[in-house]
């Protein structure tokens, strides 16, 4: 297995070699180390390192939080900060940048290796997540003659025909594509979903939920009925007329 690649940016000059051997006999690789923000930024694009560690008070102009929203912007490298400064302006500031650790000096080594083992595989998720929320997004990107869509089902990518899609409800962070039999919860957004579907066979009838046109079989406001008795859907008041002017009415 490829050993972990770590930048360590560090102004003082025993802790960063102090650092650096930790890691080391931890079994990671050091690609870099620097004192100053601007040399980090370098030393990021140069190496790409799988992780960096960012001392917050750093010599130069730019300070560690600043080199890592810089970083985040350009390379989109994780980062954990390294510092003895843990006031509540301090953290504040730093939550800004989103890093995947935060390690008030001093820090035993286990301490070392559980932030970043942690780290990694927090970072690993958001990426594998992304990467299904991109191939999602690009297999219904011509929405106008696709009639099908893949989402995510225990460990597959699963078919689903839109035709078969009753209603989309959002639940927090994920929405769940609803079917006749099975439901399917996929990281995405409401705004997202109703972009994505076709508008002439979808319809964003409340803010939590998206149906499928065809399935609706009566309407008792401020309610909706599905086929099947799927579901009673809510209508929200600034929808209304939108879904009206879809249906045919006589």
């Amino acid at each position: 297995m490829a050993k972990t690649n770590v930048l360590v940016v560090e102004d003082e000059s025993i802790v960063s070699k102090d650092i650096q051997h930790s890691l080391k006999k931890l079994g990671y690789n050091v690609v870099g180390a620097s004192a100053t923000g601007e040399k980090a930024v370098e030393l990021a694009h140069e190496t790409k390192p799988d992780i960096i560690l960012m001392d917050i008070m750093l010599k130069g102009e730019m300070n560690g939080i600043e080199t890592a929203d810089q970083i985040k912007k350009e390379l989109n490298i994780p980062v954990i900060y390294l510092t003895a400064y843990a006031d509540e302006s301090t953290l504040t500031k730093a939550k800004v940048t989103e890093p995947y650790g935060y390690i008030i000096k001093p820090f035993k080594e286990v301490d070392l290796h559980t932030s970043i083992e942690m780290a990694l595989y927090k970072y690993s998720k958001e990426q594998q997540i992304q990467k299904e929320r991109d191939l999602f997004y690009s297999l219904i990107e011509n929405k106008g003659s696709v009639d099908f869509i893949f989402v995510k089902s225990k460990s597959k990518l699963v078919k689903i025909k839109t035709s078969d899609i009753y209603f989309v409800e959002a639940l927090k962070d994920y929405v769940v594509i609803n079917t006749l039999e099975t439901r399917y919860t996929i990281h995405s957004t409401m705004k997202d979903m109703q972009a994505k579907l076709s508008s002439d066979e979808f319809i964003r009838v409340h803010r939590s939920f998206i149906t499928r046109i065809d399935k609706i079989v009566a309407i008792e406001y401020p309610n909706l009925q599905l086929e099947n008795g799927k579901k009673d859907i809510p209508i929200g008041g600034s929808y209304k007329e939108e879904l009206l002017k879809k249906l045919n009415l006589i």
